[in-house]
């Protein structure tokens, strides 16, 4: 089973605000369940709908990323607006403590358009289709004057058992300080929300801007599917390298 927008309701969002105050992600264990990540993996492969990239042509890697169009398919476009709705104000709050301006509106499809306005048109949600030996490098999806600070992936085969390797990596840099790498534990149907690019510290005099990236440590055996929510549109761009900031 897949969720509905009734199960997002019911998640504790002040626990899950909480946790991405303090470690920049949050895991939502079971989000799409096992039968229905599988079933959801199998149906986004089988798509003649989806816009095949190599990561070895953007220099970021090695497998492949399917691109969803504008209009994502269903569950995913579901899923996308009901969560939006629920982060916008954490992206609000996060935004207020940095003193940035800009507000984020309540609906997705506002958002967009003001993304639209801005030239911000390239659809950035993706599978990643990982095998032995691949690997997505590090990077931050922040192209764009409106990037939401907060994005969704989930993983769509079963650690252990399709693949081996493949975790989930997070660095952060905090001010004057080396970066803080993370590993985030997933398992078959569970989501991860995290920071997009940027999030607020709270230092013991005021805030501060720290930075993040994430990837997807290499794949040792067996074939990963995962797939990745962005919220808000890249500057369109002939090369899609341009939509993101690498690790250097």
């Amino acid at each position: 089973m897949t969720p509905s927008a009734d199960t997002f309701d019911k998640l504790n969002w002040s626990a899950i605000a909480s946790q991405l105050d303090s470690e920049g992600y949050a895991v939502l264990p079971r989000l799409a369940g096992a039968d229905g990540a599988r079933r959801l993996a199998r149906e986004a492969l089988a798509s003649n709908a989806l816009r095949r990239v190599s990561l070895d042509s953007l220099d970021l890697g090695r497998g492949d990323l399917l691109y969803f169009s504008a209009a994502l398919p269903q569950p995913w476009a579901q899923w996308r607006a009901d969560l939006y709705r629920q982060l916008a104000p954490i992206a609000n709050r996060w935004n207020e403590m940095l003193g940035m301006p800009y507000r984020f509106p309540a609906d997705l499809d506002e958002f967009l358009e003001h993304n639209r306005r801005a030239g911000q048109t390239q659809a950035q949600s993706h599978l990643n289709h990982l095998g032995s030996d691949d690997y997505l490098a590090l990077h931050q999806r922040s192209d764009g004057e409106h990037v939401f600070p907060l994005q969704v992936v989930a993983l769509l085969t079963a650690p252990g058992k399709d693949f081996t390797g493949g975790e989930l990596v997070l660095t952060e840099q905090r001010p004057r300080m080396q970066s803080r790498p993370t590993v985030v534990p997933l398992g078959l149907g569970d989501a991860a929300i995290i920071a997009t690019a940027q999030r607020p510290f709270k230092g013991s005099s005021a805030n501060y801007r720290v930075n993040l990236r994430h990837a997807i440590s290499r794949v040792r055996s067996g074939e990963r599917i995962g797939v990745e929510l962005s919220f808000h549109d890249a500057q369109q761009a002939a090369n899609d390298q341009h939509a993101f900031h690498l690790d250097t």
